[in-house]
């Protein structure tokens, strides 16, 4: 009989545990780290495919949408260890660094996954410490979480100085982080120039400080953001599809159905049965 356990801990560490096949788009919001005990992981971005075998560990940059095929093995299941950065916890990590450490020809690289070389001591070392807590259902408290995310951002580093770019991209101080501002407003009506304003920037500014963060434009952005958000609205239950559409910033039920349609692969009237 199929088996299935998902160990979510304030969705920062989050362990996983298959004893069947199964796929699922994932929409990344955040930075992640992702390491594989046993079973393999096939991870398909932008038509290219990257498998991860036990042992194995990957980077996942933020604002990316990818395929996840995880595979269970004849004798073992798919276990699977996640950790994910905040952007809170990106801002507190880098303002208590040397920032003498900051490699200055660091550039944000385009690519959204990396994966880490094999054999990693201090990589295993960190998720495997992690697994006797979801053996035993029992969430970590803050002080050990921050301490273990904070090795996780020490790995990271250690792989790729260009990853320096990409994980603290909101170092201008005297702007509003666009993310940030988008993810408390992506519910309201705002237009592009009003957005720009809204953030310390003009409308051409905005539009190029937002490729620094995103591979969407900003239209895009906030329509997967609202769909997410519709989708996790639907799955809670308790509403009626229409009035979650409105509730998430769609004037038009049929046109959040077609496009709820094309990011989830069914009609949100089914994602509620």
């Amino acid at each position: 009989m199929e088996k299935l356990e998902v160990f979510d801990c304030s969705n920062v560490f989050i362990a996983s545990f298959f004893t069947d096949d199964r796929g699922c788009a994932h929409c990344n919001r955040e930075h992640t780290l992702i390491y594989i005990l046993s079973g393999e992981l096939e991870i398909t971005d932008g038509g290219k495919k990257t498998i991860l075998h036990p042992g194995d560990c990957a980077f996942m940059r933020r604002d990316n949408r990818m395929w996840l095929q995880k595979r269970a093995s004849e004798n073992k299941p798919y276990r699977s260890v996640v950790m994910k950065f905040s952007r809170n916890f990106l801002k507190e990590f880098y303002h208590n660094i040397n920032h003498r450490e900051i490699p200055s020809d660091s550039k944000r690289e385009k690519v959204s996954l990396i994966k880490f070389p094999s054999n990693r001591l201090d990589v295993r070392s960190l998720f495997e410490s992690l697994v006797p807590y979801f053996d035993a259902g029992v969430k970590p408290d803050d002080d050990i979480l921050r301490m273990k995310m904070t090795e996780g951002m020490r790995a990271i580093l250690k792989t790729d100085v260009n990853l320096y770019a990409s994980l603290f991209d909101f170092i201008e101080p005297w702007k509003i982080d666009i993310v940030d501002f988008m993810e408390k407003n992506y519910m309201n009506e705002l237009s592009m120039e009003e957005m720009a304003y809204y953030t310390g920037r003009s409308l051409a500014t905005f539009k190029r400080d937002f490729k620094k963060v995103s591979e969407l434009t900003p239209q895009k952005w906030l329509i997967r953001r609202r769909l997410e958000a519709a989708r996790d609205l639907i799955l809670k239950g308790g509403k009626k599809v229409s009035e979650i559409c409105s509730d998430v910033g769609f004037k038009n039920l049929s046109h959040f159905s077609k496009l709820y349609k094309e990011m989830y692969g069914i009609a949100p009237t089914l994602s509620a049965i």
